[in-house]
Order: structure tokens, then sequence, then C-alpha cells
């Protein structure tokens, strides 16, 4: 079955278009916005985005593989990303990744069996000062310590 935008994301997606002067300059957030729906950005999606833009298919694969925020598979109901950049592993990063690892029973790129939790590295978060630190979702945990992790993972697991 082809993908296709509910009606609130189809205008959402004419909200986007008016603001660029070229449809190509779109490409990011019409892949944002279906990712959001569909939760990842499946083969289906690039043959939407691609012909909504009127771009070849290999740009929208270029973009999809050049940019990690976009998922090309399934994904768990939250995202947990942990950085791995120097700061970051100077105050315990690779600590902090060990230990999500070790609680949630998967490695870096995996999803829990119960598919409510994807564990993932990044290179940085930009959070340099405040190290170790890791962003779920769309929030940022900083300072963290093994019992701040336990509570954020418990939280998730709910």
């Amino acid at each position: 079955m082809p993908f296709a935008l509910s009606p609130e994301r189809e205008r959402e997606l004419q909200q986007i278009l008016e603001r660029y002067p070229t449809k190509m300059a779109a490409t990011l957030p019409l892949l944002h916005l279906c990712q959001e729906q569909n939760g990842w950005i499946s083969d289906e999606v690039i043959e939407f985005v691609s012909q909504r833009l009127d771009v070849s298919t290999a740009h929208v694969q270029g973009v999809v593989t050049f940019y990690t925020l976009y998922n090309r598979k399934p994904v768990g109901k939250h995202q947990v990303w942990v950085c791995r950049t120097l700061p970051c592993a100077l105050r315990g990063g690779y600590d902090v990744l060990a230990y999500c690892e070790k609680k949630l029973g998967v490695h870096a790129g995996e999803t829990t069996p119960d598919g409510k939790i994807t564990l993932r590295t990044a290179e940085c978060l930009a959070s340099c000062g405040t190290g170790p630190m890791m962003q779920v979702d769309k929030d940022y945990h900083e300072n963290l310590t093994r019992e701040r992790v336990d509570a954020i993972l418990a939280k998730l697991s709910e």
C-alpha cells in the first residue's frame, strides 16, 4: 500500500511548501513529517517524498542515509541517544552507554524485545559541559549518574 499523509499532515506540508523557494528545499521537513506519522522512513516514504517534491529517489535516499535522525527501520516507542564524544566520554559517557545496554538487555542500535526503547549513540548532543548526557526522544538529561539513568529508564518502561 503506498504511503500517504494524513489530512492534518497534508495541511502541514502545504504550510511547509509555502516557506521554501523550491520544493527540493522542503526535503528535510517533509521527511520529518513523514517519520512522525510512520515512525520510520520506509522505501514507500522515500517514493512519496520523491514524487511530492519532484526530486529523484536517489536524492531523497541520499538525504535519509546522511542524517542520523531518520530511522531506516522501525524503532521503539522511545529513542534513547547516549552521547559518545570526547567531553562526555571523559565524564563517563561510555559507562552510561554500557549501563544502559545492561539495563535494557540490548546493544546500541537495537530495540528492546517489548518494542518500547531503541538505544542509540550520538556523536555530539551539544551539551559538552554537562556530560555525560543522553537525549530521550526530544528531552535532554545531563550530568547523569546510574541512579538518574535508572529513574529515566524506569519511566520509559512504564
